[in-house]
């Protein structure tokens, strides 16, 4: 049950809180922290209204300091997520690099998602838009939630400006953590797989937390 909303919603949907052992409450993303937690709908602005009416305290029934900032801190940390499942995926062998071999990716339709930096040219994001377009397939969900340091820090290389993920459980982990934040960021369109083909996620105005 959210502390905010006093609703029951999944598991995925909500971000687990837990009080460490200095007291301040920190974020539980993966549901594994020893203590009693309470639970928050996964977006910014719950765990704001939470943090500014002193929801914490009173769901643990002891004290609790809420260092101010916490939807940030949990913004980083879910950034710092989807950025370690992109790197697993590189590993797996799910992700091309590099603008033609991305537009070849969305060409032939093996591309699943495409990452495009926040700092993306839309000259660019328009010619890979239209290279989905030809393959005659439904556009993969398009991704603006990291920037170019973020894609070289996951991806290791050098100003990577876009890259296509391709077919495998590897890919699926990172379209589920991409998801996630940007249901937490207030994007009102996921990648869930249940919106249309033009459902594609883009950021590039509400990043900067990370």
């Amino acid at each position: 049950m959210c502390i905010v909303t006093r609703s029951v919603r999944p598991v995925n949907e909500l971000v687990r809180f837990v009080v460490a052992p200095d007291r301040t409450v920190v974020p539980d993303l993966k549901g594994r922290l020893p203590g009693r937690g309470v639970w928050v709908t996964a977006t910014a602005d719950a765990i704001d209204v939470a943090e500014k009416r002193k929801l914490f305290a009173r769901g643990f029934h002891e004290p609790a300091t809420v260092v101010p900032g916490l939807a940030a801190r949990t913004d980083e940390r879910m950034t710092a997520a989807l950025i370690g499942a992109l790197g697993l995926a590189r590993k797996a062998g799910t992700v091309v690099t590099g603008f033609a071999k991305v537009e070849a990716a969305l060409a032939s339709g093996t591309a699943i998602g495409i990452f495009h930096a926040t700092e993306a040219a839309e000259d660019g994001v328009r010619k890979l838009d239209a290279a989905a377009q030809r393959s005659g397939r439904p556009r993969p969900p398009a991704i603006r939630l990291l920037s170019s340091e973020e894609l070289d820090l996951a991806l290791g290389g050098a100003n990577v400006i876009h890259a296509a993920l391709l077919a495998g459980g590897a890919s699926e982990a990172v379209l589920e953590r991409a998801s996630a934040l940007a249901r937490f960021r207030g994007i009102e369109r996921s990648l869930d797989g249940k919106e249309p083909s033009e459902s594609a996620v883009n950021a590039s105005a509400g990043h900067g937390n990370s």
